[in-house]
């Protein structure tokens, strides 16, 4: 299966938060800001779209949403990242 373009963004804006997160992260744990644009489509593409694991970045070991729905949290074997909307 080939990703739609609104997956391959919600994946670009993956791989950008696990890139940036690494120079937040502070005793385990990252806070990166989205806009609520690219945050929705980061959701999209993880909880409505039924995207394969596979097309997921290798980093994120899993993946829920956290404070009412608000925060994405992603973890990795380094850290937890919450995403949450700028």
């Amino acid at each position: 299966m080939d990703p739609n373009l609104h997956q391959n963004m919600g994946i670009h804006h993956l791989n950008r938060v696990l890139s940036y997160s690494q120079f937040v992260v502070e005793d385990g744990r990252a806070t990166v800001h989205l806009t609520p644009e690219d945050w929705h489509v980061v959701a999209d593409t993880l909880f409505h779209m039924a995207t394969p694991r596979e097309m997921l970045p290798a980093e994120i070991l899993g993946y829920r949403l956290t404070d009412n729905d608000r925060i994405i949290e992603l973890k990795t074997a380094d850290c937890i990242i919450d995403i949450d909307m700028a």
